[in-house]
């Protein structure tokens, strides 16, 4: 099966659909932030019906070097596949794939909500940029996007550049254990 701890340096970094509309939808819930109806009944369904990856995790059996859920949040879940792995990764902001919805917040909320939201469960992974044209198949052969988000590289840590190229400080929960 897949694994936490196979992740090398020159890996690419991927994400299945889309990141942060659970979270958001918990903060409309809480009242802090408002959505028209419309938009809130799709990012409600994303957080009470999430939709594992279940299919494009079989098909990215032997293609992808390492694989996790995400369910604790990006930067978290993508912390556990460093630590196992013993590797470190560089993150590039405007590649997160976040919906429309998600997109009309502050540009601060939609870093809190992608990066350290929780509760998407979509699937992050690794693989060899030898294997991208595999993966772009068998994503759509399982009817879920797939973004190239980042990169793996041997020096510990993870960094997130925002469109600039500038290092993105992220100050919640979560972000500690990369301090």
């Amino acid at each position: 099966g897949l694994t936490r701890g196979g992740a090398r340096p020159g890996d690419e970094i991927w994400v299945s659909g889309e990141l942060g509309d659970a979270a958001l939808a918990l903060s409309v819930r809480r009242g802090t932030v408002g959505l028209a109806a419309d938009v809130m009944a799709a990012v409600r369904a994303r957080l009470e019906r999430p939709q594992p990856r279940v299919a494009l995790g079989q098909a990215l059996l032997g293609l992808a070097s390492s694989a996790i859920d995400v369910s604790d949040g990006l930067a978290a879940d993508l912390g556990h596949v460093l630590e196992r792995s013993g590797v470190g990764a560089r993150l590039r902001w405007p590649a997160v794939p976040r919906s429309v919805a998600l997109r009309a917040q502050p540009e601060t909320l939609q870093r809190e909500y992608a990066l350290a939201g929780g509760d998407d469960y979509e699937l992050l992974f690794t693989a060899p940029p030898t294997r991208r044209r595999e993966i772009e198949a068998a994503a759509h052969a399982s009817g879920v996007a797939a973004s190239r988000i980042g990169e793996i590289r041997a020096a510990p840590g993870l960094e997130i550049l925002d469109a600039g190229g500038v290092r993105i400080e992220l100050g919640r929960r979560g972000y500690d254990h990369f301090g």
